[in-house]
C-alpha cells in the first residue's frame, strides 16, 4: 500500500513554516495519541495507525535536511534503506517530541542556564499585633525575620574548605533525569543532587553542605495609616531563597490589631459606651466623650433614657481606601448608683413617691411597656 503524503497527514500545504507543521502535529498527535484512545476494536487501532502516521510525517518534515530530500524526491529521498538523507538517527525528532510533550511533565520548576531545575523560594508569613491607635495613624515598624547568607566558612560552595564539589554522575549536572515511558520520555529532578547537578564528597562542617546559614535580619515595615484586622504587607523577596538560582519568596505581614478599652471598630467608625449618671440623663447637662484625637463634648437633652446613640461626625478612622473618616457613634448607659447611706436613701424614696404622684408622664416607656404586656395576654 502505498505511503501516504507527508503533507496531507499533517493537513499543511508544502510551503507551510517551521510553527505551523509544529501546531498541526500536535493537534494530531493529542487527538490520536493511544492513552487518550485505549480500548478495544478498530477505532483504537484506527487511532494508533494515525498517531504513528502523523509521528512519521513530523519526524521527516521537522528536520530541514529530510524535509529537503522528500520535497525533492519524495518518499525515496528519505527510505533509510537506500541510505538517504533521511537515513540519519532520530535525534532531533526525539527533541522536538519533548518538547511538545514536555509541558505535560515537567514540574513548576524551570531550567536554569547549566541546566538544573530552578525554583522559586516559598513565601513567609509574620504575625504583627499593633494598637488601635497606630493602625488609625499608622507607623513604622521595626521586625526580625529568619535571613539565609553565604556561609562564611566555605563562601557559599557548601563544601569543606580546601574541597570542591563534583559534577553529578547520575545526570551528568543536569539536575534533571529522564525516564521513558512508551512514547513519553519523563523528566524529573535527579533524586541524587535534588536538582543542583553537583555532589559535595567532603560538606563545609558549619553548613553541612548546603552552602547557606540561617541568620536574623532587621526589616523595616510602613504600617499605613487606616489599616484593618487582618490585611496583609506584602514585602517582596523577603520569604525563602530559591533553589538553584531561583527567585526568593515573597514575605506577608498580617496585620493583628489588640482589643481597645474603651473603643471598638466597625470598618471606619468606632462605639463607645459612656457610662452617665441618671440625675445627668434626667436633668440633661454636657459629657466629655473620648475619641482618638482627644476629648469632645455632647450636650444631653433633658430626659435621655438608656441606650440613646449619639453620633460624633468624622471622628472615627478614615480607612486605606475612603476619602473621610468614619463616624464615632456613643452609647449612652445610664449608671445605677451604689452604696447608698441612708440620707441619699431617704431622698430617693421620697424622688420616687413624687414621681409616682406624677403619673404616668414621668415614666413614658413604662406606660408604653405595660400596655403592650397586656395587649399580650388579652
Amino acid at each position: 500500500m502505498a505511503k501516504r503524503d507527508f503533507y496531507d497527514i499533517l493537513g499543511v500545504p508544502k510551503n507551510a513554516a517551521d510553527d505551523d507543521i509544529k501546531k498541526a502535529y500536535r493537534k494530531l498527535a493529542m487527538k490520536h495519541h493511544p492513552d487518550r484512545n485505549q480500548g478495544e476494536g478498530d477505532d483504537s487501532k484506527k487511532a494508533e495507525e494515525k498517531f504513528k502516521e502523523a509521528k512519521e510525517a513530523y519526524e521527516m518534515l521537522s528536520d530541514p535536511k529530510k524535509r529537503a530530500a522528500y520535497d525533492q524526491h519524495g518518499h525515496a529521498g528519505v527510505d533509510p534503506n537506500r541510505g538517504g538523507p533521511g537515513a540519519e538517527g532520530m535525534g532531533g525528532f526525539a527533541e522536538a517530541f519533548g518538547d511538545i510533550f514536555g509541558d505535560i511533565f515537567n514540574g513548576g520548576g524551570r531550567r536554569g542556564g547549566g541546566g538544573q531545575q530552578v525554583f522559586r523560594g516559598a513565601d513567609l508569613s509574620y504575625a504583627m499585633e499593633i494598637t488601635l491607635e497606630e493602625a488609625a495613624r499608622g507607623k513604622d515598624a521595626q521586625i526580625r525575620i529568619p535571613s539565609w547568607e553565604n556561609c562564611d566558612t566555605c563562601h557559599g560552595t557548601g563544601a569543606k574548605p580546601g574541597t570542591s564539589a563534583k559534577t553529578c554522575a547520575t545526570c551528568n549536572g543536569a539536575g534533571t533525569v529522564h525516564m521513558r515511558q512508551g512514547f513519553f520520555s519523563i523528566q524529573q529532578t535527579c533524586p541524587h543532587c535534588q536538582g543542583s547537578g553537583k555532589i559535595i564528597p567532603e560538606p563545609c562542617a558549619t553548613c553541612n553542605g548546603a552552602g547557606k546559614i540561617k541568620r536574623q535580619k532587621t526589616l523595616e515595615v510602613k504600617i499605613p495609616a487606616g489599616i484593618g484586622e487582618g490585611m496583609r504587607i506584602r514585602s517582596a523577596g523577603n520569604g525563602e531563597p530559591g533553589t538553584n538560582g531561583g527567585p526568593a519568596g515573597d514575605l506577608y505581614i498580617e496585620i493583628r490589631v489588640k482589643e481597645h478599652d474603651i473603643f471598638e471598630r466597625d470598618g471606619d467608625d468606632l462605639h463607645c459606651t459612656v457610662p452617665v449618671s441618671f440625675t445627668t440623663v434626667a436633668l440633661g447637662g454636657s459629657i466629655e466623650v473620648p475619641t482618638l484625637a482627644g476629648k469632645a463634648e455632647i450636650e444631653l437633652p433633658e430626659g435621655t433614657q438608656h441606650g440613646k446613640t449619639f453620633r460624633l461626625r468624622g471622628k472615627g478612622i478614615k480607612g486605606l481606601r475612603s476619602s473621610y473618616p468614619g463616624d464615632l457613634y456613643a452609647h449612652v448607659s445610664v449608671e445605677t448608683p451604689v452604696k447608698l447611706t441612708e440620707h441619699q436613701r431617704k431622698l430617693l424614696k421620697e424622688l420616687d413617691e413624687a414621681l409616682k404622684k406624677g403619673g404616668e408622664k414621668h415614666s413614658p416607656n413604662a406606660k408604653s411597656w405595660t400596655d403592650r404586656v397586656k395587649d399580650l395576654f388579652k
